[in-house]
């Protein structure tokens, strides 16, 4: 990773997302070794609030959101990621126990600004605890996943987010590789799709055939690279959607760039939005037990 964000800087793109529990807590001290040279150029966005013990790293069960907690996560997270301020703050779960006074509950509004947190947002919430936690805090993020295989917050969240200007941040805009790997892939213990059910045996084999949308009948397909146009996906019809597909390849890294600079003619954008209308994806996008810390 440390390697890789140099080639990126060049390509002009600056944001880079992360989150406490990566690791937990590594992969928000690699970020921060890896941009503390270059940090006045870089956009930092990081997550917190899942319930993780600040001293061992262990990870302790439901997401836990309170102020207290904002405090001591936010603390942690600026040491590690070498910083003095964060762009762009998320609250990686909704906490059920304080969701009704805005997610964070009132102490967060006035703790964000002192603590030097630029802009505020969610990640993974349903469009009541969005309505909640905007009219407490003003939000101007949401990150969830969405692409071609998972497109679930088109029914409500987007609508949502539009009424409220508030921007969406897919993650897994690629589907989690699904269309880079072959019916009988495995994974290592580390990789959570190992514990995905849409990408069990038989789900993976049934979404494989399901998913395979050819760009044979895009009018300019032969300019295509599949990744990009798998990406542009996400795109079509809506507005302040900011996918952050993840790499640690540079040569993945300019296919994904690559998205960006493409352009489709309408007809092509409908073709798309018609075929992915029409798969029926196999098992869920999470495990039951992280399902159910989702859309709250």
């Amino acid at each position: 990773m440390i390697s890789t964000y140099p080639h990126r800087r060049g390509t002009g793109r600056n944001p880079l997302d992360t989150a406490e529990t990566y690791g937990p807590f590594k992969n928000e001290a690699l970020v921060g070794e890896a941009l503390e040279p270059l940090r006045k150029d870089v956009v930092i966005a990081t997550k917190f609030g899942h319930n993780i013990d600040l001293a061992t790293g262990e990870r302790l069960g439901r997401s836990t959101a309170g102020p207290s907690n904002i405090k001591a996560a936010t603390e942690g997270l600026l040491k590690r990621l070498r910083t003095d301020h964060i762009d762009l703050l998320y609250q990686h779960r909704v906490d059920p126990s304080v969701a009704d006074r805005g997610c964070c509950g009132r102490g967060e509004r006035s703790y964000r600004p002192r603590q030097g947190c630029g802009y505020f947002g969610l990640s993974d919430a349903g469009a009541r605890s969005i309505r909640l936690a905007h009219a407490v805090q003003p939000l101007s993020a949401l990150q969830s996943e969405y692409s071609l295989w998972t497109r679930e917050p088109d029914a409500e969240i987007l609508p949502t987010l539009e009424e409220l200007r508030i921007g969406l941040v897919p993650f897994s805009p690629l589907g989690k590789g699904f269309r880079t790997i072959g019916a009988d892939a495995t994974f290592a213990g580390s990789d959570l799709r190992g514990r995905i059910p849409r990408f069990e045996p038989i789900a993976l084999k049934a979404n494989l055939g399901a998913g395979s949308i050819s760009s044979a009948g895009l009018r300019h397909a032969r300019v295509l690279r599949r990744p990009r146009w798998r990406l542009l996906g996400c795109l079509p019809g809506s507005r302040g959607l900011f996918p952050i597909p993840g790499t640690t390849k540079p040569s993945r890294l300019e296919q994904n760039l690559g998205a960006a600079s493409l352009q489709l003619a309408t007809d092509d954008l409908h073709e798309i939005e018609d075929a992915t209308t029409a798969i029926k994806v196999q098992g869920a996008r999470y495990p039951e037990e992280l399902m159910k810390m989702t859309g709250l």
